[in-house]
């Protein structure tokens, strides 16, 4: 891969804090990498040895049941570090990362992680504001599970993608990567069945429009209304 220009990362959130020599030796110290769609960027349990920055593509983050069933907990767009267990004290990866699409990143070894953060003010209110952000997501779908019903976590689960990585279409606005309904079930704590059946219903009343793993919000509005019950 070419070397990265450090005026192509100033607006990514880790970096738009800090001066261009700055950023010049982060990226000296990065090792950048493709991954394919659905291949795995680390894994639930393994030692944690590296972090990582999303520069392009969707993270699919994911746990696995006792009972062995894989359950996403949240997605995460470009422009975000992730698999950042250092930030949580962890010395092995909480979840696995999966990539929902092809994916470019660039990795540091976890050593650097504390380093980075005591060199760099920016990177360090990034870094942990980017672990605030993620717990209050994971708080919120704990809170959607306990008290919605599960056409509305559907809905707000089709909406979060939408703002995170939507893009507009003839039509609507599309989640921004390959998503299944099976992903979607994974998501929300639903069955494949009640999914299907919703996202039928949906396309009928001109809510959304679906086709093999993508899916697009045509009326954001009602569909908003469904999710606030």
């Amino acid at each position: 891969m070419p070397r990265l220009d450090e005026t192509l990362l100033r607006d990514v959130p880790p970096f738009r804090r800090l001066e261009g020599p700055e950023i010049r030796e982060i990226l000296d110290q990065a090792l950048p990498k493709r991954f394919d769609a659905g291949a795995a960027v680390f894994r639930e349990g393994h030692p944690a040895t590296r972090f990582y920055l999303l520069l392009d593509g969707t993270i699919r983050v994911m746990r696995t049941s006792p009972e062995g069933e894989q359950v996403t907990s949240l997605h995460i767009p470009a422009g975000q570090l992730f698999g950042i267990a250092a930030a949580l004290g962890r010395e092995t990866y909480p979840a696995t990362a999966v990539c929902a699409a092809e994916c470019l990143t660039l990795s540091w070894p976890m050593s650097l992680w504390h380093v980075f953060v005591a060199r760099y003010d920016g990177f360090a209110e990034e870094g942990y504001k980017t672990v605030g952000v993620r717990v209050a997501e994971m708080n919120q779908r704990i809170m959607d599970l306990a008290t919605q019903r599960v056409e509305q976590r559907i809905a707000s689960a089709l909406l979060r993608l939408v703002n995170q990585t939507g893009r507009k279409v003839e039509g609507g606005v599309e989640i921004g990567f390959p998503i299944t309904r099976q992903d979607i079930s994974e998501m929300t704590g639903s069955t494949l069945h009640t999914v299907s059946r919703l996202l039928s219903r949906w396309e009928r009343d001109g809510i959304v429009a679906s086709r093999r793993k993508h899916v697009t919000v045509t009326d954001p509005h009602r569909l908003l209304l469904i999710a606030e019950g």
